[in-house]
């Protein structure tokens, strides 16, 4: 006699959603990537967090509380345009974590080198170790997800405390080398005014897709306790220290490093050095390097585990074939989906090493996260507008239409404008027609399989009620 599958289990209180959102919705290769924009970065930060962070958040607090189903995004997006909108909602972003776990991992994989000596640093330009150590961090996050997230959880949680230690390491030696050396990057009023050029329009569309990350809980409503009031109270408590994180970091890097200098694959631990042979502490670089790879190693795990929810979702609905529903007999997760993900990861590992740098290569793939991860947010704020009309969930909290619809129109039009620019590849990049076709090209492709995929599905589901 066979024992039935487990369920889903209900297995993050407050504490776990509260960090889960600090993983998701931080990432410290975006504060490297907005010191090197200058001080006007800090001005783009408040921007960006009022025009993606603000509506986003106000739209899950809602969705949130009136639909908080296994999928989040997916499911709000098929109540509100059926399921075809639901499938390409929930496949796209999916499948923008393909390109980003990568992207993140690469991150990673720079920030190790500084734990060694120059011996290890001699790997920066090696394309096999980069593709070794992101192969081996995609393993480890994937082995702990499939676990269960009474295991898996602890990856996200370690990463959300290692992100604070990491950015007080950064901010006190930034704060130790403003008082006694001075900033290397000058910030006066007039450096503090965005520019309006195209390099700086793409910036901004990189800081807003930086402030995404307020729908990662939505995704396991099934397995958070009191859904309905958990998931916007941690948004609450999360959201001061999102915003802390990113902007003192930021500011941190400019203090202990010029802003020309500072670069977004390593600029983290090259201001950390940098202010540390300034100050003469060595000791503390290999100390940071060590959090801040565990940081980006948590947001791989803590993906990783929230969008495989979607894929069971369309399972469930029967979207997607009805394996990826399967949850693993002992552990209770979505296995299927989370050793699919991975596997598909593996292929954008190789794939976008082809043809350029390393440097390269991790610009190509955060590129193309932001087209992809962007057109799902189009869906999300206009469900939001759909649903604003319905009456809300039970014991929910609310935000009033009068706020949430007007926040979901801004949302809407800073996703599109960041679709575009999002195309636009980076001054650095060496061949910038392949850069364009890598990401627009890929991007297509995502989008195409993903119709494919549905219609093959509903034809499938027609023929077997036949």
């Amino acid at each position: 006699m066979t024992s039935e599958p487990a369920g889903l289990r209900r297995a993050l209180g407050l504490r776990d959603v509260v960090l889960l959102f600090v993983t998701t919705g931080t990432n410290l290769q975006w504060v490297a990537t907005a010191g090197a924009a200058g001080p006007q970065a800090l001005t783009v930060w408040v921007l960006g967090g009022l025009a993606m962070f603000v509506p986003l958040a106000a739209c899950v607090t809602e969705m949130s509380s009136r639909h908080p189903e296994e999928g989040g995004l997916y499911i709000w997006s098929r109540k509100a345009f059926g399921p075809f909108g639901g499938f390409i909602t929930g496949w796209t972003y999916w499948c923008s974590n393909l390109p980003y776990f990568p992207g993140v991992l690469y991150f990673a994989a720079g920030n190790f080198l500084f734990v060694g000596g120059e011996g290890m640093r001699s790997w920066s330009t090696s394309s096999l170790y980069f593709i070794v150590f992101s192969l081996l961090g995609l393993g480890l996050a994937t082995l702990l997800n499939v676990f269960g997230l009474e295991i898996g959880k602890w990856l996200n949680n370690v990463g959300g405390i290692t992100r604070w230690l990491a950015t007080l390491v950064l901010i006190g030696i930034g704060g130790l080398a403003w008082i006694t050396l001075g900033p290397a990057t000058p910030i006066t009023v007039e450096s503090l005014v965005p520019g309006l050029s195209l390099r700086d329009m793409v910036f901004f569309s990189a800081i807003a897709f930086a402030w995404t990350g307020p729908e990662a809980a939505s995704f396991m409503g099934d397995e958070i306790q009191d859904t309905r009031r958990t998931v916007p109270r941690a948004l609450f408590l999360a959201a001061p220290m999102i915003a802390a994180i990113y902007m003192l970091g930021t500011l941190s890097v400019m203090v202990a490093l010029p802003a020309a200098e500072v670069t977004g694959l390593q600029g983290i631990m090259q201001a950390i050095e940098r202010a540390a042979q300034r100050l003469d502490l060595p000791g503390i670089v290999p100390i940071a390097a060590a959090l801040t790879t565990v940081t980006a190693l948590g947001s791989v795990g803590a993906w990783l585990g929230s969008v495989a929810r979607i894929p069971f979702a369309a399972g469930l609905d029967r979207s997607l074939p009805k394996a990826f529903a399967n949850l693993h007999p002992r552990y209770g997760t979505p296995v299927n989906a989370l050793l699919t993900q991975s596997a598909l990861t593996v292929l954008f590992v190789v794939a976008g090493q082809a043809g350029t740098s390393v440097r390269g290569a991790y610009e190509v793939l955060i590129s193309m996260a932001f087209l992809v991860t962007f057109i799902p947010f189009l869906f999300v704020f206009a469900a939001t507008i759909k649903l604003a009309t319905e009456p809300p969930g039970p014991d929910g909290w609310r935000v009033k239409r009068r706020f949430l619809v007007p926040l979901a129109i801004l949302g809407f039009l800073t996703t599109a404008v960041s679709i575009v620019l999002a195309a636009v590849p980076a001054e650095s990049e060496p061949n910038k027609p392949l850069a364009v076709a890598k990401v627009v090209g890929g991007t297509l492709v995502i989008v195409g399989a993903g119709v494919v995929t549905y219609v093959l599905g509903r034809r499938k589901a027609l023929a077997s009620r036949a």
